[in-house]
């Protein structure tokens, strides 16, 4: 099955923004908030799993992994409202695809550049000291999981845009994300894990936004 949809002039919209003629917005909502969670969890246990070994002991764990998760999910709702209204502009005006290998490699440059900045390496610090919250209580473990994920959302910002723009349906895309999220919660220089896949996400861009010049 097609994961895109021709559009007139070659240019091409995500199947995944779009509903089928017998399905709700609601229920596409709702299915691509199932898979992008799936998603998530499957990329973002890495960073969270010392986290959750410590509060395993206090029986507090799942309460911790469902408000960091919530925050994900809010996330991936915005996604999908961008989405959607992105392929509606695609749609109605098929010429807006044909800037899109542009805009994807102007994206994949911004990206690159976020993972070179001390911005970044604040929230990626911030995201290695996460520890257990002093309180074991039911609300201190869901807001202690709540606040690790905002911190977590923002150090991913350049990364997570490099999912969505790259085409978060193709397999190989999410498997190197995931790598690379892992890389700079485990490796023991993260600072320089960071910078260096911001080089190479930089590079990427660079060479998309020459490729789609040259095409046009």
């Amino acid at each position: 099955m097609s994961t895109a949809l021709a559009l007139p002039g070659g240019g091409t919209v995500s199947m995944m923004w779009l509903r089928m003629s017998n399905e709700s917005w609601t229920s596409a909502a709702a299915t691509f908030l199932a898979m992008w969670l799936v998603m998530m969890v499957a990329m973002m246990l890495p960073s969270l799993a010392l986290l959750l070994v410590t509060l395993r002991h206090r029986g507090r764990a799942a309460l911790a992994a469902a408000g960091y998760f919530s925050v994900w999910a809010l996330f991936g709702a915005m996604v999908y409202v961008l989405g959607v209204a992105i392929a509606a502009a695609e749609l109605r005006w098929p010429a807006v695809a044909g800037y899109a290998p542009l805009v994807t490699g102007v994206g994949l440059l911004g990206a690159g550049c976020v993972q070179l900045t001390p911005w970044k390496a604040g929230w990626l610090a911030r995201c290695r000291a996460c520890a257990a919250p002093a309180s074991a209580d039911v609300a201190a473990a869901f807001q202690h999981g709540v606040r690790f994920g905002v911190e977590c959302t923002l150090c991913c910002t350049g990364l997570m845009a490099v999912l969505l723009l790259a085409g978060m349906m193709h397999l190989t895309v999410v498997a190197l994300v995931a790598v690379a999220i892992a890389l700079e919660r485990l490796a023991p220089r993260p600072e320089r894990t960071a910078r260096a896949i911001g080089i190479v996400v930089t590079g990427l861009g660079l060479f998309a936004i020459v490729h789609a010049a040259v095409s046009r």
